[in-house]
C-alpha cells in the first residue's frame, strides 16, 4: 500500500521536474564529503520517475571516482560493473518488469561492491530513523547483508524527493538504517559514519 502511494506520486511529475530534480540532486549529492572524498562509488541507473542519478555518475566520472553499477540477476542478486559513460549502458528487461540501465563491460561479481566507499542506494522513502522503503524486490537488502558479512562500511545514502522523507516507514528486523539522505532541499543525516 505505502510503496504504491509513494509510486503513483512519483508518476505524476513531469519531465522538466524530473529534469530540474536531477540537476540540483546532483549538486547536493557532490556536496556530500562521503562522495567527493570517495574513492570507488556504487550506485543505479534512475529508471522512470526516480530521482535522476546520471548527471551524479557523470560529474564522478569526470572526477576520477571509480563508478560501479548493478546488473540484476536471476535470483535477484546484484553483480557489478564500471560505469564510464552512458555509452558504457544496455537496456535490459528483466521479465515482465521495468528495463533497467545496466552496465556492459566486465562483470565484477557481487562481492565487488564491498571496495565501495559510498553506496547509493534506491529506495522509495526514509523515515525519521534512517530506514530505507525499498521496492520489495529485496536486492539491497542482499547487498547491505553482504557488505556487513565483510565487514564493509561504506556510507550509505539515499536519493529522494522531499515528500519522501517521513516520519515511519514498516521496517524488518534484518533492514540497517542509512547514513544521509539528499532531497532537492538539502541533506538529512541519521547517525555517524562507522569507520
Amino acid at each position: 500500500m505505502l510503496r504504491r502511494e509513494f509510486l503513483a506520486a512519483r508518476n505524476r511529475l513531469t519531465a522538466d521536474d524530473l529534469r530540474e530534480t536531477s540537476a540540483v540532486l546532483a549538486g547536493r549529492a557532490l556536496e556530500l564529503p562521503e562522495l567527493a572524498q570517495a574513492g570507488t562509488v556504487a550506485a543505479y541507473v534512475s529508471v522512470g520517475s526516480e530521482p535522476g542519478t546520471l548527471a551524479l555518475l557523470d560529474t564522478l566520472c569526470a572526477r576520477g571516482v571509480r563508478v560501479l553499477l548493478p546488473a540484476l540477476l536471476p535470483d535477484n542478486d546484484l553483480d557489478w560493473g564500471v560505469y564510464t559513460g552512458e555509452g558504457s549502458l544496455a537496456r535490459v528487461q528483466h521479465g515482465g518488469r521495468m528495463a533497467l540501465f545496466e552496465p556492459t563491460g566486465e562483470r565484477l561479481g557481487p562481492d565487488a561492491v564491498t571496495a565501495a566507499d559510498a553506496v547509493l542506494l534506491p529506495g522509495l522513502a526514509v523515515d525519521a530513523r534512517g530506514m530505507r522503503l525499498g521496492r520489495g524486490g529485496g536486492s539491497y537488502d542482499r547487498v547491505l547483508a553482504r557488505l556487513e558479512r565483510a565487514g564493509a562500511h561504506p556510507s550509505l545514502v539515499v536519493l529522494l524527493y522531499d515528500t519522501e522523507v517521513v516520519e515511519r516507514v514498516p521496517a524488518e528486523p534484518h533492514d540497517r538504517p542509512v547514513h544521509a539522505v539528499v532531497t532537492p532541499s538539502g541533506v538529512r543525516r541519521f547517525r555517524p559514519r562507522a569507520d
